[in-house]
């Protein structure tokens, strides 16, 4: 079976027919078309081409392997997350693992012992990783119509046409919901 390339294809149709057949034909345009967002995140966090070039083919592989076992929405955000949490480890790799030696009356994270550049990158991924948590733990509509609203940029009314719900209900979701995440981060960064 020849399947043409369609360059008008969006993101969600080829996972949509992904999932439908499991045919990685499908995922190997998904990834072609990132490839290029993969290296500048790797570039950026690893400060090195080359090894930001091994991380993408890994990155890649870790990608098929998920999207066999789990269903990915937005693959976009879901890819730059994989991408991220893996510069992240060779980093921690790389600069030992000094969150183990901090004490609990310590306010700042291991972080700190890095250098200014790194510890900025760190601190932000790990609100970054924070926040990511704490959208899974909101309700499936306050969860949904802040995704859509402050990840995919979707007007109210995009997001009532999508999910069904009226522009006033949007509205308290995504009110309710940053109340909720404000409130989670808050109780996670007092745990640390």
């Amino acid at each position: 079976m020849k399947i043409e390339k369609d360059p008008n294809i969006t993101d969600s149709e080829l996972l949509h027919n992904f999932y439908l057949d499991r045919n990685n034909y499908w995922l190997g345009i998904l990834l072609q078309r990132y490839t290029l967002l993969l290296l500048g995140v790797c570039v950026k966090y690893l400060k090195n081409e080359e090894e930001a070039r091994d991380c993408v083919q890994q990155i890649f592989l870790k990608a098929i392997t998920e999207l066999q076992k789990y269903k990915v929405e937005y693959f976009k955000s879901w890819i730059y997350m994989v991408a991220r949490n893996h510069c992240l480890m060779k980093l921690r790799d790389k600069t030992g693992r000094l969150t183990d030696e901090i004490n609990d009356d310590l306010t700042v994270p291991a972080a700190r012992f890095l250098p200014e550049d790194k510890a900025a990158h760190i601190e932000k991924d790990l609100m970054l990783e924070m926040m990511e948590s704490a959208i899974d733990k909101l309700n499936e509509a306050q969860q949904t119509c802040v995704k859509l609203f402050y990840l995919e940029k979707q007007s109210y009314q995009a997001i009532a046409d999508k999910t069904g719900y009226s522009i006033l209900n949007i509205k308290s979701h995504i009110q309710n919901g940053k109340r909720n995440l404000k409130l989670m981060l808050e109780k996670q960064l007092s745990n640390r």
